[in-house]
This record gives structure tokens, sequence and C-alpha cells, in this order.
């Protein structure tokens, strides 16, 4: 069954009535609400389809649809306007960014904060990764019977070394063998792509013998590489979600509240999505507790180089028009400030 133009529209308007509405939509909302130059019966029946279809559900007894995921997607790819943001938010944005542009650190935590008050979302930052720190080689040290030290060393000279209490007892030789696998699978690689991959199972494929002593080691060697690469993340406005109808439900709040502490997982997530503005909307999230969400990202950069990522998450009813362009603006903002800024710079010099 192909898409109408006339069912894109009825689906176009039940997307944009949900969205701001919160509310199942039924045919006699559209017909009232919209020029379809249909009966109501007639925008019923192609409601119906849309529902064979998967764009659209039906919650509980209720007369309305509501979107699908699949929907969503649509939406976004094929029927979204684009959303002019008003002339006071612009300034709202250009005067923030520009009175708050001292140290990077702080002024993406302020972009974020600006973020989450424009969006009325939770909002989101990670400062610049380190990706010219390149690894060189991980040697893991015996202490005594159930303790190690893990070193890691990157080629631009920076070394950690990290005491790691095991689980178990290990023997030198085991110690000696998981070094040189971590070395040779990973020598030369940034740590932020490091951070990308999922070391585990490749450890668990190489040598299947080391056994405890890996899955002791190997996340303490995840999170020496998070902290090696001195990335920050912000979250700014998580007390938006409880005016947001979806997280009236005590449980979903929790598991939103519970997703969003678990910073090293959010922030590898964060360095895993591709530059530009990225949507991802429900099914589409890798992490199971992002299922019933929405997430937005776009890259910033410093001096023409796309170092970060600012944005924000919410329900998957997300008016992803106006937040895209809110994001999109206030990225270009900092793209436009970090340049001149470095142009005064050399100016100076």
């Amino acid at each position: 069954m192909d898409l109408s133009e006339r069912k894109l529209k009825i689906l176009q308007a039940i997307v944009g009535d949900f969205i701001y509405s919160a509310e199942p939509v039924g045919s006699r909302t559209i017909s009232k609400k919209y020029d379809m130059g249909v009966s109501a019966a007639t925008i019923r029946n192609e409601m119906s389809d849309l529902e064979e279809m998967g764009f659209l559900t039906h919650p509980h007894t209720s007369a309305g649809r509501i979107p699908s995921d699949k929907a969503y997607r649509l939406y976004v790819n094929t029927l979204m306007k684009k959303y002019e943001l008003p002339e006071h938010e612009k300034q709202t944005i250009e005067k923030e960014i520009s009175a708050n542009l001292t140290e990077l650190d702080n002024t993406i935590r302020h972009a974020s904060k600006l973020l989450s008050d424009l969006t009325n979302l939770t909002a989101f930052a990670i400062t610049p990764a380190q990706d010219e720190n390149v690894l060189k080689y991980v040697n893991i040290l015996p202490v005594d019977e159930k303790t190690v030290v893990l070193m890691i060393v990157a080629e631009n000279g920076k070394i950690t070394n990290t005491a790691l209490r095991l689980k178990t007892q290990y023997n030198p030789e085991t110690l000696e063998l998981l070094s040189k696998v971590l070395t040779h699978n990973y020598k030369g690689k940034s740590l932020s792509s490091l951070l990308t991959l999922d070391i585990i199972n490749d450890i668990e494929k190489d040598v299947e013998a080391l056994g405890k002593v890996a899955e002791n080691i190997v996340p303490s060697f995840i999170t020496t590489l998070e902290n090696m690469l001195n990335i920050d993340l912000y979250v700014e406005g998580l007390e938006n979600i409880f005016t947001i109808p979806e997280y009236n439900d005590i449980n979903k709040a929790r598991v939103f509240m519970n997703m969003l502490s678990r910073r090293q997982d959010l922030t590898r997530l964060l360095i895993n999505r591709d530059s530009g503005v990225i949507i991802t909307i429900g099914d589409e999230n890798d992490d199971e507790k992002l299922k019933d969400c929405s997430m937005i990202t776009a890259t910033y950069c410093v001096d023409g180089k796309c170092v970060g990522k600012l944005g924000v998450v919410g329900p998957t009813r997300m008016k992803y028009d106006e937040v895209t362009s809110i994001i999109e603006y206030l990225t270009q903002n900092l793209d436009n400030s970090f340049r001149l800024t470095e142009g005064d710079e050399d100016d100076r010099e």
C-alpha cells in the first residue's frame, strides 16, 4: 500500500497535532482543524490504513491515534518544515554566547544550559576529545596476589598508572599476555576511537584463556582511557522531565534519570555518534533505556575543527523542527565565536 498525497497530509497533521497536544488524535479533530477537503469518515479510513502500515498506533480504548517511531522518522526526513527561529530567540542566543565566551569548558557548559532553557528539555554537552592522543602501549604489572597496576602510555608522553584490586588471583604470564594483546590490538589508535569499540568482546575472542582476569581489568582499561581524554560531560535541565506528560509515570521518570546518571555510558554514546546534526528516534537508539526517547545532537567546532557535541534528549513526542533549529543556530554561533576568538588572537600576535 502506497502513501498517497492525502495519507501524507493526514499523517503530517496527526504528528504535528500530537507533538503539541500530547493527546491521541481522532479523525474528527483532523477534519475540524485542517482543511483536508474530505469527510471525517474518509479521514478515519485513511487513518486505519496508516495504522496497518505501522505509522500509527491505537492506545487502549481511545478513539484517537498516536504516531509510531516510523511516523516520526518519516516526519523528520520528509514532512517536517523548516522552523524559523523568532528574532528574540536568535538575539538571546547571540547575546548569551558572546557574553560568556571565556574558557572553552565554561562556554560549552553555559551553551548546554541555554539549550535546556530554550527547549525545555534535558540538554547535554561534551568538551573536546584529544584525538591527537594515540595509544603507544599497555603494561599490566603485578603487585601482590590480587593487586596489579594498569599502565597506559600515549604517544604524546601522557602516562597513567592505576592500581586495581582483582576479584581472582592471577599469574604473571596471564598479565603479560593481556598486556601484549591490548598493545597489539590498539597501538596507534586514537584514545577516543577506542571508546567506540567493544573491547571486552574483542579480548574474549582473541584469548579465551584470559578468562576472569580480562573481565576484571578491561573495564578499568576503558575507564582509564576516558580519564586520559579529559572529556567533561555537562547535563542540564534534568528537572524539565517533570513538566513532560510522558514522565508523569514515576517509573518512566526513574528510568530516564538513571540513564542520565550513567555518565560513562552516556559519554561513550555521545562520542560514538556521527558528526553533524543527528536525530535518533526510539528503537534507533542503541541503548535499551533510550528506546522510548529521541536524541538530537550536533557537532560544534573550534578554529574549523569539529571537537565536541551538544544536544538534547526527551520523549519521542518532541518538537523536532523547533529543537533542531535551536541546536543548529546555537552551534553555528559557537563555531563563529570560536573562529573569531582565534582570529583576534592572531591579530594581537
